[in-house]
């Protein structure tokens, strides 16, 4: 009888030793390929950032229009008006057209020249020092701020934001080359032919101001923090964070417009605002990670955190999205109104205020009390007449009546 023979087990090409070694070297590959290209790697040139995002926002706004045209097409085709609904019943047709408001300003969309806007820059100018020096005063922005960095939406793994630098510049925006363009129901401009009164009144077209706004200042907010790390157990590990961002540039084209009230929706005038996708911003962003040995301006997160930022105002200022604002009535009203009474009640103070109220109440109580003791002297000069003291002679005989 013959011993069962096991077949022989095939050898590993590789040792223990060399699977380490190659384990290992593989992790330093990696690590050395992310530090290569994420940490250190080159940042692309800004003018060559700055026309691959017009590039992508030209081609968005280019199929948003597209999108609409198709969606005219498509309605004009089976009969149906594409936009808004419109009630002749609810709401009588207004008498002041595009045309007649072009005309009684003498404005002709076609041949007017676009303006300066020099007056404007400086009312703006005025405003924005006015609104710097409040802040110097107050620090109403800075805790607005905190509170919104450090909102709902944190995640856990970033440690509370503290801001340490607040930087409103000193410049101010330039306005220029204002120009009034019609425009129909879904915002797109309409071609460069001569202009229709009767037939933007029948589109329903309105008009808006387009004007050219460069603005070249630094604005800068640097925040601190901490990126903490859960796993495997709580705060395992610590990496301090410092950025600071600044607004180094912005070019671009504002267009303004309003949307007429609906008294049968109950719905006030807006006021609506955005900017074409031909504009350019410029960041100037710094960052410094660790606490000993320490990163400084690494070039990948400068590139985060400019697109996080280029992305958040497309979303929300840039068309075909637009920014709409409600405009308050109006009419004059008494509580609005200002005058030489209401300021000499304001040099008074508030100490004069409260006497007032006081002298008030002390004339209330005294015409009180004069009526009342007009009240009560009536009373008596009628109880008086009515049980006057009899004499001796009076009265004598029973039944007899008074004067007899």
């Amino acid at each position: 009888m013959t011993p069962e023979t096991c077949p022989p087990r095939p050898e590993p090409t590789l040792s223990f030793t060399q699977g380490l070694i190659l384990g290992q070297l593989s992790v330093v590959l990696i690590l050395a390929a992310f530090i290569k290209f994420f940490i250190f790697g080159e940042a692309p040139s800004p003018d060559a950032a700055a026309s691959l995002r017009a590039t992508e926002r030209r081609s968005r706004s280019l199929a948003h229009k597209q999108s609409l045209l198709s969606l005219r097409t498509q309605g004009s085709r089976s009969g149906q008006t594409v936009g808004r609904k419109k009630s002749m019943v609810l709401r009588n047709p207004s008498t002041l057209t595009i045309g007649s408001i072009l005309t009684k300003t003498y404005y002709n969309v076609d041949s007017h020249q676009p303006e300066s806007l020099d007056w404007f820059n400086v009312l703006i100018a005025q405003t924005i020092a006015q609104f710097r020096n409040d802040a110097q005063h107050d620090d109403a922005i800075l805790e607005s701020l905190t509170k919104a960095l450090n909102g709902t939406s944190r995640p856990d793994f970033v440690d509370e934001i503290r801001v340490t630098e607040l930087s409103l510049g000193e410049d101010f925006p330039i306005f220029s080359n204002c120009r009034i363009i019609p425009i129909d129901e879904d915002g797109l401009s309409i071609g460069h032919g001569r202009f229709d009164p009767a037939k933007a009144a029948r589109d329903g077209t309105r008009l808006q101001a387009r004007m050219d706004v460069d603005l070249s200042d630094m604005l800068t907010m640097a925040v601190e923090t901490k990126l903490l790390l859960n796993y495997p157990k709580k705060l395992s590990a610590i990496l301090p964070v410092a950025l600071s961002v600044s607004i180094v540039r912005f070019s671009g084209t504002l267009s303004i417009s309003f949307i007429p009230s609906n008294p049968s929706q109950s719905t006030p005038t807006m006021m609506t605002f955005s900017f074409l996708d031909d504009y350019r911003l410029d960041f100037s962003i710094r960052s410094l990670l660790g606490s000993r040995s320490r990163l400084q301006d690494v070039p990948k997160i400068a590139q985060l955190v400019e697109a996080r930022l280029h992305r958040w105002f497309d979303e929300r200022a840039v068309e075909p999205r637009f920014q709409e604002i409600a405009l308050p009535s109006m009419w004059p009203r008494k509580k609005n109104t200002r005058g030489p009474d209401e300021a000499l009640a304001d040099a008074a103070g508030t100490t004069g205020r409260s006497k007032g109220k006081d002298i008030g109440r002390e004339l209330r109580e005294e015409a009180r009390k004069e009526v009342a003791a007009e009240d009560e002297s009536r009373d008596q000069g009628s109880l008086r007449y009515r049980r006057r003291p009899k004499e001796d002679d009076e009265f004598s005989m029973p039944g007899s009546l008074p004067g007899l």
